[in-house]
């Protein structure tokens, strides 16, 4: 069994939801030498999160964006943490919603992403600054 490991910094996005496949794929090219296997892709925030999703139509971004702002929203004023801003506890729970990992399969040596998926970068603060992702595969 092969184990590969790379970090990733993601440069500041602002708010909204990224497409970051291409970034993933060339951060670890050894996932070419995987026949099949795994791959994890953990970012190391708790206010930005990682989803799979649509990766051909932008406007799906968009409506994943207002979807969560009108689920979470700011200015909430039972909220308790809110020593960042307005976009600080939203920020969290919409991480905590969506999550800290994606898992993909790696099929002859290439993610075995479906035809209209990408990796998304969820990004939940005004200005969340850069993001650190750690990539992980594995298989033989």
């Amino acid at each position: 069994m092969k184990i590969f490991q790379q970090a990733l910094s993601l440069r500041e996005r602002r708010r909204g939801f990224h497409i970051i496949t291409n970034e993933v794929e060339n951060a670890l090219p050894e996932i070419g030498e995987i026949k099949i296997g795994i791959c994890q892709v953990f970012i190391q925030h708790t206010s930005a999160s990682l989803t799979i999703n649509e990766n051909a139509d932008p406007t799906v971004r968009v409506d994943f964006e207002m979807f969560f702002n009108k689920t979470v929203r700011e200015n909430d004023p039972d909220y308790r943490h809110d020593y960042e801003g307005s976009d600080d506890m939203p920020a969290h729970l919409k991480a905590a919603l969506l999550g800290s990992s994606v898992t993909i399969p790696i099929r002859n040596g290439r993610l075995a992403l479906g035809t209209w998926q990408g990796i998304y970068l969820c990004e939940h603060r005004n200005y969340g600054g850069s993001r650190q992702l750690l990539i992980t595969a594995w298989g033989e």
